[in-house]
C-alpha cells in the first residue's frame, strides 16, 4: 500500500493519492486498510463539512483501494486537516512500515 502527498513548490500539501491494499489480513478484514480508508475518507469529508474548499477527485477505484483526490484551493482549515491526516498516515507507517509506504511528491498546480 502506497500513500503519496502531493505538495506544492512552497511545501504546501495540496492532494492525497493512496493506492494498493496491504494483504495484512484477509479481504475485508484488512485493519491496515480500514485505518488508512478511514483517515482518508475522514479528511475529505471533513474539508467538505468544514471549508469551503473544493475537491478535485481524479480517480477512484474502491476494489483495487485508489483514490487520487487535489484540493482546488487550501486555506488554513485545509491545511490544518490535510498536515492532520499525514500526521495519521506517518503514524500508521511507523508501525507498519512493511506494509505502507508514505512519500512526497512536488508538483506544480496548474
Amino acid at each position: 500500500m502506497e500513500a503519496v502527498i502531493y505538495r506544492d513548490s512552497s511545501g504546501q500539501n495540496y492532494g492525497v493519492q493512496v493506492s494498493g491494499h496491504s494483504d495484512l489480513g484477509p479481504a475485508g478484514n484488512d485493519v491496515l486498510c480500514s485505518a488508512v480508508s478511514a483517515l482518508t475518507i475522514n479528511f475529505v469529508n471533513s474539508v467538505e463539512a468544514f471549508t469551503k474548499d473544493k475537491w478535485k477527485v481524479l480517480a477512484v477505484n474502491e476494489e483495487e483501494g485508489f483514490l487520487h483526490a487535489e484540493l482546488e484551493s487550501v486555506s488554513d482549515a485545509s491545511r490544518l486537516l490535510m498536515n492532520s491526516l499525514v500526521l495519521g498516515l506517518q503514524e500508521i507507517e511507523k508501525s507498519y512500515s512493511r506494509y505502507i509506504t508514505i512519500r512526497f511528491e512536488e508538483e506544480s498546480k496548474c
